[in-house]
């Protein structure tokens, strides 16, 4: 755990990057890492595709990633987004018809930001739903909702039963502090047909860390946990929120039968991954109640 805590230091701690970019430097970010040059969309059968591309942070390569989720009328959501290169955006346009079957662009981490303005640019007559910090940070992207548990909770099921929308308890999705390193909030997408699960930085799994990665940090393929800041602030700091979030998770287990996990860093399990997800979570019992006590403590 405290090596891949390392991991996720150094990820967040480069300012402005895709875990904090800023609309005007994103062409900087851009030039110096590139669309990447040979990222076909991965098929998981089913009606869901994903994405992944090359993304360094201080010249280890943690990936980012794109999913494209086929509802039943046909249309498409894309979830998230990275930067295309000429096969990409091809095999996308052939995927939905230039863009024209795409029903809505779903922003589902707070701070990745750094693809929206150019996707947009691509595809601007699309509806573009994201968090509250996307509609605040990327003004020049006429937003078509806010995606919140709160005055827009029915937004999270408007694309059911194909897909369904959760944000966790027990942390801060609106506004969550400090920025540099509390990621640890992002909206679980669910796609039923497919039986995957779409999260960002809340988990992670190493399918096949780089080399460095391994090397540094100990990182081993195949490894699950939940992103660092949640024993670091990503939580709220009261009692009940560590117990919350637990509970949340059980709850999602409970409901989703998913059979496999897409995250953004460092890769996709395809298969096992319901399994590998409960372990976790009771695996983490202990951290979730230490957690609890530290705050009623302090």
């Amino acid at each position: 755990m405290k090596s891949l805590f390392l991991l996720l230091c150094l990820i967040c701690a480069t300012k402005r990057s895709q875990c904090d970019p800023d609309p005007d430097i994103g062409s900087f970010f851009s030039s110096l890492f590139g669309a990447p040059q040979d990222t076909p969309i991965r098929s998981f059968g089913n009606g869901f595709w994903n994405v992944r591309v090359p993304f360094q942070i201080k010249l280890l390569e943690i990936g980012t990633h794109m999913s494209l989720i086929q509802l039943s009328n046909g249309n498409f959501l894309v979830i998230d987004t990275v930067a295309l290169n000429d096969q990409l955006e091809r095999e996308l346009n052939e995927l939905t018809n230039n863009g024209t079957k795409i029903e809505a662009v779903l922003a589902v981490h707070p701070f990745h930001t750094l693809a929206y303005s150019a996707f947009h640019r691509l595809y601007p007559n699309v509806p573009y739903y994201g968090t509250p910090r996307h509609l605040r940070k990327l003004t020049e992207i006429k937003w078509a909702g806010q995606l919140d548990d709160k005055e827009n909770k029915e937004l999270l099921s408007k694309w059911a039963p194909d897909v369904e929308l959760r944000i966790p308890a027990g942390a801060e999705y609106f506004d969550p502090q400090p920025e540099d390193t509390n990621h640890f909030v992002s909206i679980f997408v669910y796609h039923r047909n497919s039986k995957t699960l779409h999260v960002d930085d809340t988990l992670i799994y190493a399918e096949d860390p780089s080399w460095p990665v391994r090397l540094v940090f100990g990182v081993q393929a195949g490894s699950l946990k939940f992103h660092p800041s949640m024993a670091d602030g990503g939580l709220y700091r009261t009692v009940e929120a560590p117990l919350q979030f637990r509970d949340w998770m059980k709850k999602l287990l409970d409901d989703w039968d998913f059979e496999n996990l897409c995250t953004a860093h460092i890769g996709v399990k395809k298969g096992g991954a319901h399994d590998a997800v409960r372990e976790l979570v009771n695996e983490s019992e202990k951290l979730f109640e230490e957690l609890s006590e530290r705050n009623r403590n302090n």
